[in-house]
């Protein structure tokens, strides 16, 4: 006898049609009445995000969603009130309306006019007209966030800061990426050193602080003492940092990423610092710090060894500072040493003879390899990315093609 998949129940067709794509699962809903209520059941959609482009009433939209279960939204464009948004997804989980540049402080609260205890995640990146007094409205009803992304919103300050900091106690993850009016007061708010006033944000694991140019090493004292939750912290291009905040850094036990990229007052003495304390970092980027040399391999070698990913792109290593460091690197799976120019076949034998658990490695601008670096290069065991810049290597498994993807500048 045969079976026609029109004679499946239900159930199991909500387990095949869970394998589609998004685009997929709305098609196979149009197919027939009976394929529309396999698909609309809720662990077809679970985890799946409604993208959407607000710009005219539609009454069966929100109702649709909820049937579906789907609670995480994010808006491609906002031409209708938010509040349509939030009165027709009560239960929403997760709102991304990044790029939205129309968003005002007055269209958002009038979308938050009392608590919304379902919401965690909500990423208002690149919203640019909202201020500190929309701060002041999430950190009064959105109790419940843990992910707030806040990526250039440059009219943010400490002010708004220190809201966070009072309403939003089970905060994760703060992006406070281009935030240019941010200083080392606004972190003291975030890290509880105002406890008079806020309490701040202790359960913080996640910190993007990049491009935050007004921060010095004050605000990493802040953090140190502070945000003891802390897991991953992001400097990038922060310039008023220097060696001596790196002190404050290398007590933080639960540290595990540390991005130090294009922070110009950072040396090998404040890699120094990081390897002498209490850290026990999975990955470290100081690339483009043009202070950073040879010293400082040697000093990842004695106290961060148990890195797996490692970049120093642009910095002036050379295959000296390659020697000192590669004995000890046992775990290191990323290596990003694009555009250092010192390099020569000679680190890259050294990098093959030692950092055989290596599977990714950035060789773009290393002018002095040649073919017989990059063979020994690919004859890592676990090689899978090779990138020299517009060639990339992907599941490396042999050296037939070294030659064809040589960069011209070699020999």
């Amino acid at each position: 006898m045969e079976i026609h998949i029109s004679s499946l129940f239900p159930e199991i067709l909500a387990m095949i049609f869970n394998y589609l794509d998004v685009k997929g699962k709305g098609r196979v809903a149009q197919v027939c009445t009976a394929w529309r209520d396999a698909s609309y059941h809720k662990s077809v959609w679970r985890g799946v995000e409604a993208k959407l482009h607000l710009r005219r009433a539609n009454p069966s939209l929100f109702p649709s969603l909820q049937t579906r279960g789907i609670k995480k939204v994010q808006i491609l464009s906002l031409r209708r009130s938010l509040s349509y948004v939030i009165q027709g997804m009560p239960n929403i989980e997760s709102l991304n309306l990044s790029g939205c540049y129309n968003l005002t402080d007055n269209g958002l609260g009038h979308a938050f006019v009392q608590d919304i205890p379902s919401l965690r995640i909500l990423n208002l990146s690149l919203c640019k007209q909202i201020t500190d007094s929309s701060l002041g409205r999430i950190a009064q009803y959105l109790k419940n966030l843990e992910l707030l992304d806040l990526g250039g919103c440059s009219n943010i300050t400490n002010t708004g800061l220190l809201l966070i900091a009072w309403g939003l106690h089970n905060l994760k993850s703060l992006n406070l990426r281009s935030c240019r009016h941010v200083s080392d007061v606004g972190i003291g708010h975030l890290a509880g050193m105002t406890r008079s006033a806020a309490e701040g944000c202790l359960s913080l694991e996640h910190l993007t602080l990049q491009d935050c140019q007004k921060l010095t090493d004050l605000s990493l004292k802040h953090i140190s003492k502070g945000l003891n939750k802390l897991k991953v912290l992001n400097l990038s291009f922060c310039g008023g940092i220097s060696d001596a905040g790196m002190i404050h850094l290398s007590h933080m036990t639960q540290l595990w990423t540390l991005n130090l990229r294009s922070c110009d007052n950072i040396s090998d003495t404040g890699i120094m610092h990081l390897s002498m304390g209490a850290l026990r970092l999975y990955g470290l980027d100081v690339s483009f710090c043009d202070k950073v040399g040879d010293q400082s391999l040697a000093y990842i070698a004695q106290g961060l060894y148990q890195l797996k990913s490692l970049s120093l792109c642009s910095c002036h290593i050379s295959d000296d500072g390659i020697n000192r460091m590669v004995r000890q690197m046992h775990e290191l799976k990323t290596l990003n040493i694009g555009q250092c120019v010192r390099i020569t076949d000679k680190g890259l034998e050294l990098i093959a003879d030692h950092l055989t658990q290596l599977t990714g490695i950035d060789l773009y601008g290393c002018t002095k390899i040649t073919k017989r670096g990059l063979e020994r290069i690919t004859q890592l065991p676990c090689l899978k990315v090779l990138n020299l810049g517009l060639w990339q290597m992907t599941e490396v498994k042999g050296v037939g093609d070294a030659s064809e993807i040589l960069p011209c500048y070699a020999s």
